[in-house]
Parts: C-alpha cells; structure tokens; sequence
C-alpha cells in the first residue's frame, strides 16, 4: 500500500504548517482529484469529505508557530509530515512525498516526487486534505481576531495582512522567525502584542 504526502502552508506569516498522509481504495475512486493549487476552494471542500470518507486511511497533522519558530519552516514542515504518516492507521508500505524532500525517521520505503501532488492521485487526496484543513484554522483564526482577514488571506503576506499587522500589532500566531513579522517587532523593540 502506498500513502501520498503534502503540505499546506509552508509561506504564510501565520498559523500552523499542515500536513496529510492518505492512503487511497482502488476499489473506491474518487473522481476530481488534482493538486490543492489548481482546484478552486468548492472543489476542495467538496473533495475532502469523500476523500475521508472512501481513503482506507488518513491523517491530517501540524506542526505549531513556535515548532516552526524553533525548528526553521522546513523542518517544522518534515515534522508535520512525519506525524501524518504516523498517525495513519494502515501502516503503508511506502510514502510518495509531494517535493524534493524526504521526512527523516519514517518506518517505511518513502520516495520524493517533485510536482506529485499533480502526478500521483495519493498525494493529491493528501494536499485536499492539508489544505482545507489549514484552511478552516486561518477562518478559526478570523472569528478570533476580526481586524487581521485571516480568512480571506489564510495567513499570507498580502498588502491587507501587512497593514494590519502595521496597524494592530503581531499576534501570538504570528511566526516570529519569518522576515516580515522579525522586522516589525524589531521596529517596536521586541514588544509583543
């Protein structure tokens, strides 16, 4: 059995980094699979429910903004990885990694597969299921802190996010360790809000 892997995440200024691990049902496919990128948000919060629903495993995990602030994004993003992996509940035989990495510490065979989110339909599920996860953590993070658009950005540095960490400060799930929030608390001293 094989699991395709992705991420979701890995450039935005705020939020978690995710990842998903599927292992898909050759007796039950899923028509509409392609990568995360290419689907529009409908297609995808249309598509997660039956991946979930047909896979005959998956697994959605994260690494937190102080993993990332502490490991670098790269890192953090291999960690999320291999906790997807690891939370399947069918051990695969081998994992195809969306990218040119390979999580270290996996139990199983795992290759890298630059662009497989668009080659193998596995690592398609997976990067669904990533993104919309990390999506609906970005609107979670809107309803909690109104000003900043979380979920008309998701978390990425667009002029609307720029201005209103300008206007309001650096939030907690803010990560400290990217360029543009490292150079606004620089121009406050470090101070925190």
């Amino acid at each position: 059995m094989i699991a395709g892997v992705d991420e979701a995440g890995r450039g935005p200024l705020a939020g978690a980094v995710f990842a998903a691990a599927v292992i898909l049902d050759p007796a039950r496919p899923i028509a509409g699979l392609a990568d995360s990128k290419k689907l529009s948000e409908k297609q995808r919060d249309a598509l997660a429910p039956l991946i979930r629903e047909r896979a005959l495993a998956w697994c959605v995990a994260s690494a937190s903004v102080a993993e990332i602030d502490t490991l670098n994004i790269l890192h953090a993003t291999m960690l999320a990885m291999r906790r997807a992996v690891e939370g399947l509940a069918v051990a695969p035989d081998e994992a195809l990694i969306d990218g040119n990495r390979v999580p270290t510490g996996l139990a199983m065979r795992a290759r890298a597969i630059v662009k497989g989110d668009a080659l193998e339909p596995a690592i398609s599920a997976a990067s669904i299921l990533a993104k919309t996860a990390r999506d609906a953590e970005l609107v979670a993070l809107d309803a909690e802190y109104p000003a900043y658009g979380f979920a008309r950005h998701k978390g990425y540095p667009t002029a609307e996010h720029l201005a209103a960490i300008e206007a309001h400060g650096v939030l907690a799930v803010h990560r400290k360790s990217f360029g543009p929030i490292r150079r606004w608390l620089d121009s406050q001293q470090g101070e925190l809000f």
